[in-house]
């Protein structure tokens, strides 16, 4: 059974930033690729960022600029930074990963924006 277990999260004055963590249970790089999804009350979930296991990286465009999917491959946590946060961040914050056919998910980690 793999684990991912997120932090970072928390409330962050507009304009300031970020970085969330995701602790892995496996290998990371076993992984065909891992992502960071969010969703804000009475959204659905979206993709913000992710990164394969050769290390392709793309991001939603509404972060792009702003947002860095990275990852340690020896301590197995992927992360995301994030600059400029805005009020339109406030979500929760999942790591998902994705092994074969089979989606993992993280339990997520609230971010919140305001001033």
């Amino acid at each position: 059974q793999v684990q991912l277990e997120e932090s970072g999260g928390g409330l962050v004055q507009p304009g300031g930033s970020l970085r969330l963590a995701c602790s892995t249970s496996r290998r990371i790089l076993s992984f065909n690729r891992m992502n960071w999804y969010r969703q804000a009350p009475g959204n659905e979930r979206e993709l913000v960022a992710g990164i394969s296991a050769s290390g392709f990286t793309k991001y939603e465009d509404s972060v792009k600029g702003r947002a860095a999917i990275t990852r340690d491959t020896n301590e197995n946590v992927l992360f995301l930074a994030m600059n400029n946060l805005k009020p339109d961040d406030t979500a929760v914050y999942y790591c998902n990963a994705v092994w074969g056919t089979v989606d993992y998910w993280g339990q997520g980690t609230q971010v919140t924006v305001s001033s």
